[in-house]
């Protein structure tokens, strides 16, 4: 059964590896998926035929439990993916941290051979790594969710950092005195003084950071789950269990790094950064002014056009405009116009959150090209109609070096020869800050509910006579 067992691990690792390599591209991605729960299975099943394991009850009603949450979750909309995603990270890091105790307890009761060294260390970031990365997911969903009690905008107070390190720096002095006496009668004390400061550190971990920080914060997450998983593979003595965790951790790390790349910033910078603090307007400088127009003079101009780019952002997500969209870009490749999709790293609260949005509305995946790609082009777009997008096209990133996203590569609207903006509110946008693309002499403001405001276009272009 050992053997068997083992074969079935390296097909259950191999199909980890090619899930990760099909996600890579849309047309591969479904492929992915069911590569991953494939290997998932397989993993459980042949875990659950050893010979050494009992309480089929206890594993029956678990699984049984995670149908009962994960059907509903596995049916959130699309906008509420993001959020989704930490609650799945928050559930991965106490999946490891309650095993992380349960070994602990049970190695203390079997004897302290049972509680080497090197198990009581990778035990310790079990339970470090596992119940930080459930707070902090938890937390992060709560700032996507937007809920009362969960502050949107970074929450700071003086010596904030000193005070996050302190604690995480006492939780390790607590984890070594720990490691090295494993079997002190204090250890259960002081175990569970670990677990409460692991608790507070993802709290406080997250508290300041801004919602526009959120997709880089969920792939740190994702790395922490990762991580936790494989200290649990090393305490369950399970291979699989390793590899999959090394594969979930390096590619969360991977994409932050991908994301920090993305925003020209640091990992010291999005954790402690305090990025998203509403900036206060300066005394006695002049108000500036939109211009607002109306979706049937947006209608017109898009009707004129031989090149339009549509740049998504979260306010398309917000306002299930996805579909919309695809009806907008019907009715211009109708008429013979060029229509290609701007996609921003960061748009969104989550790597790939308009790719996926589009996808849904069936847009082709040829359409959607990556900010790199598409900012060459933009001086000879006739109209960039920017769709709830803020930080991502703010020119500020460029030109004020006192601004907080300077540095930042964006989408280069405002080369366009005319952008219509569409936005809910003269709010500004995830970094606190105002959208110069806003001001621009070749800007008009488009306010509104995206879903409405592209219905009142679509209406307006399918009530236009004559072809392009």
């Amino acid at each position: 059964m050992f053997g068997v067992t083992q074969l079935a691990y390296i097909v259950a690792s191999a199909l980890f590896i090619f899930a990760l390599h099909w996600m890579n591209t849309p047309p591969t991605a479904r492929r992915g998926v069911w590569a991953g729960v494939a290997a998932t299975t397989i993993a459980v099943v042949f875990t659950w035929a050893q010979p050494g394991i009992s309480h089929h009850v206890w594993i029956v009603l678990a699984i049984a439990a995670g149908f009962l949450v994960g059907v509903p979750l596995s049916r959130v909309p699309l906008t509420a993916v993001p959020q989704r995603t930490a609650l799945s990270h928050a559930f991965g890091g106490a999946a490891a941290g309650l095993v992380g105790a349960a070994e602990f307890y049970l190695g203390r009761m079997e004897g302290p051979e049972h509680l080497s060294t090197f198990r009581m260390i990778a035990l310790l970031a079990e339970v470090l790594l596992g119940f930080l990365t459930l707070t902090g997911s938890l937390m992060a969903a709560g700032k996507l969710q937007e809920l009362k009690w969960v502050p949107q905008r970074p929450v700071t107070y003086p010596f904030q950092n000193v005070v996050n390190l302190s604690l995480f720096v006492v939780a390790l002095g607590l984890a070594v005195a720990l490691v090295l006496h494993p079997g002190a009668t204090w250890g259960p004390l002081v175990f569970s003084a670990i677990i409460v400061l692991s608790l507070m550190f993802g709290v406080l971990l997250i508290i300041p950071i801004g919602g526009a920080d959120m997709p880089t914060v969920i792939a740190i997450l994702n790395a922490y789950a990762g991580l936790s998983a494989v200290a649990m593979g090393f305490v369950l003595d399970n291979k699989l269990l390793i590899t999959a965790g090394a594969l979930d951790g390096s590619s969360g790390l991977i994409l932050a790094i991908i994301m920090c790349k993305a925003m020209n910033r640091s990992f010291a910078n999005v954790l402690f950064g305090a990025f998203g603090q509403v900036q206060q307007v300066k005394a006695g400088t002049e108000e500036k002014v939109y211009k607002s127009e109306t979706p049937e003079g947006a209608a017109q101009a898009l009707e004129q056009a031989n090149f339009v780019v549509i740049i998504p952002g979260y306010g398309m997500a917000v306002a299930q405009a996805q579909h919309k969209v695809r009806e907008l870009y019907d009715q211009l490749i109708k008429r013979g116009i060029k229509v290609k999709f701007a996609i921003h790293p960061v748009a969104g609260r989550m790597p790939g959150h308009m790719n996926v949005l589009l996808a849904e509305a069936d847009i082709p995946y040829t359409d959607l090209v990556e900010m790199d790609e598409i900012n060459p082009d933009m001086p000879q777009v006739d109209v960039a109609l920017v769709v709830g997008a803020n930080d991502v096209v703010n020119p500020a990133a460029r030109t004020d070096k006192t601004s907080p996203i300077y540095g930042m590569p964006i989408i280069d609207a405002d080369k366009a020869r005319s952008v219509f903006a569409i936005k809910r509110s003269k709010n500004p946008g995830f970094a606190g800050i105002d959208n110069a693309l806003y001001f621009a002499d070749a800007t008009w403001m488009l306010f509104g509910d995206a879903k409405a405001v592209i219905g009142e276009l679509v209406k307006n272009l399918a009530g236009g006579s004559g072809m392009h």
